[in-house]
């Protein structure tokens, strides 16, 4: 987990929201294309220069996943996860993890849904996540790997271990590239990540013989996020010396470092400079950043050095944070409010302005701090009845599940040249069905009522769809989105009278023979 950076200076919030957003807005189009022409990258376009990146965590575990922790772990969410379109979820009672009281995954959700939690160790779960990325133009996840965590013989490596072969299975299935990304933000002994990459990495796992393993210049992409912290205990030399070991080994390597970082103030050593510009590429974190000066100076700071030093440069963008459900009132509540993509469009903004190609989004999937840019729970009819969770609707506009992975979508394509730039969120805030390519049954017409989850294409009996929350003759209406077929059976195991639709499908009492309150079985093509 990367912890949030605050400072007295004048919060990045308003930054991107305020002083930045006028500026680009008094930039005509001449000096953008004059900017972007100085931001040349020092490499071409590749696996990660001129791609949207996303940092995946992949650390959400269960009891009975069958994963080598078989436990509940980092269950400490500040948002709750939109498990529709999973096919495996799971529930539990309360307990407790380093001494934070973590939610009970029993009762029910605000519609009357029981709530249940996805684990990432199983491969259905990460194979939805990559199909979401395919779905929404993000070409490459950061797959984070904890230095603490890399010990041999020990079980949590195991479970990472494990967690590493299921990226790698879904990113070759879906089309996309991944990398390992090193997080040393809590450890000292960089040998261990040496070995790591050494004997597991490139050796037991084999990875880099992946068609997915990203990389760049024709080198194996490596990141390390936590060198430079004033809170590492790394010396410049300690730092040189595992960047010029990756190097070493043929990899390309992206420094994952302080926001201040060229500056050497703030959150950043002093006299780092020489390590930081070992770098392949540079990308300075930014979530709960704040800063003095506006955000514009920063990114084009930031690209200027990079450029005068032969280096890439990846800026870092988040949707938002808060970690309230962890802290208390140590973290207020919407710390770093989303405002409905406005605080995140303005970072594409400020990218698209300064002519940057490149971007890291934190994170995919991270619901303790309230960075994940994946389907999340839209309302409080989504989370667990009477219980505290960051909604999406929290600043008062409804947006879908996947708003964010549609507006980075469209944010890619700005940086790509692919659509115009704009300072205004392209988005739309809900567009079909908010429960993506998965049918969803509702239990009263007009989409109303409880709801089912969303379904993809497959075979489901009655007790399979009992199981996912659609009981025997209870579908009144159903969201089918574009592409999809869906056929309804009156009776188990694909018999009876049977209806076959192609679009969402608001009342059943109108079909032939009505199929209100009938369906006992379905297939999805």
């Amino acid at each position: 987990m990367k912890t949030l950076q605050h400072s007295g200076l004048l919060l990045f919030m308003i930054l991107v929201s305020g002083c930045v957003k006028n500026a680009l807005e008094k930039t005509p189009a001449d000096n953008i294309k004059t900017a972007k022409q100085s931001a040349q990258a020092a490499s071409p376009v590749g696996d990660v220069v001129g791609k949207v990146t996303v940092g995946y965590q992949g650390w959400f575990s269960a009891a009975g996943d069958g994963s080598p922790v078989n436990s509940w772990g980092h269950t400490n969410l500040e948002m709750w996860p939109d498990t529709r379109e999973y096919t495996s979820t799971y529930s539990g009672t309360p307990f407790s993890q380093g001494g934070v009281a973590q939610p009970g995954y029993t009762g029910n959700l605000g519609n009357g849904q029981p709530a249940r939690m996805f684990s990432s160790y199983d491969q259905s779960t990460v194979n939805v996540h990559f199909r979401w990325m395919q779905e929404n133009g993000i070409d490459c996840a950061a797959l984070q790997r904890f230095a603490n965590e890399i010990t041999p013989g020990s079980t949590i490596k195991a479970q990472r271990d494990g967690m590493a072969t299921r990226v790698r299975n879904a990113s070759e299935t879906y089309g996309r590239k991944f990398y390992i990304m090193y997080d040393v933000s809590g450890w000292g002994n960089l040998a261990a990540v040496k070995t790591d990459w050494t004997n597991t990495i490139a050796g037991t796992l084999n990875l880099l013989s992946s068609p997915a393993y990203a990389h760049q210049n024709g080198k194996p992409v490596v990141s390390v996020y936590g060198l430079g912290y004033a809170s590492h205990p790394s010396s410049v030399a300690e730092a040189l010396d595992l960047i010029n070991f990756f190097k070493a080994q043929g990899c390309y390597v992206i420094g994952s470092v302080p926001g201040q970082w060229r500056t050497g103030t703030g959150d950043s050593k002093a006299g780092f400079t020489d390590a930081y510009k070992a770098f392949n590429m540079i990308s300075g974190w930014a979530v709960g950043r704040a800063v003095d000066g506006n955000y514009n100076a920063w990114v084009t700071g930031d690209r200027d050095f990079c450029n005068a030093n032969n280096m890439d440069y990846q800026p870092c963008a988040y949707p938002g944070t808060a970690f309230y459900n962890t802290n208390g009132s140590a973290s207020p509540k919407n710390q770093f409010p989303r405002n409905h993509g406005n605080f995140l469009w303005a970072q594409f903004a400020t990218f698209r302005n300064a002519g940057v190609q490149s971007v890291y989004i934190a994170m995919f999937d991270e619901l303790n701090e309230a960075t994940s840019i994946f389907k999340v729970a839209e309302d409080a009819s989504m989370i667990p009845a009477g219980k505290y969770f960051l909604t999406l609707d929290a600043d008062g506009v409804h947006v879908s599940s996947d708003f964010y992975l549609r507006l980075v979508n469209d944010g890619g394509k700005m940086l790509k040249g692919l659509i115009p730039y704009t300072t205004t969120v392209p988005t739309p805030f809900v567009v079909g069905n908010s429960g993506g390519s998965g049918v969803t049954f509702y239990q009263d017409s007009n989409y109303g009522g409880a709801a089912g989850q969303a379904l993809p294409a497959g075979n489901y009996t009655l007790a399979q769809l009992a199981a996912l929350g659609v009981p025997n003759d209870w579908a009144s209406s159903v969201r089918v989105p574009a592409g999809r077929t869906v056929i309804m059976y009156g009776d188990d195991n694909f018999s009876g009278p049977s209806w076959t639709l192609t679009a969402d499908t608001p009342d059943f009492t109108t079909l032939s023979g009505n199929a209100n309150d009938k369906v006992s079985s379905v297939r999805v093509q």
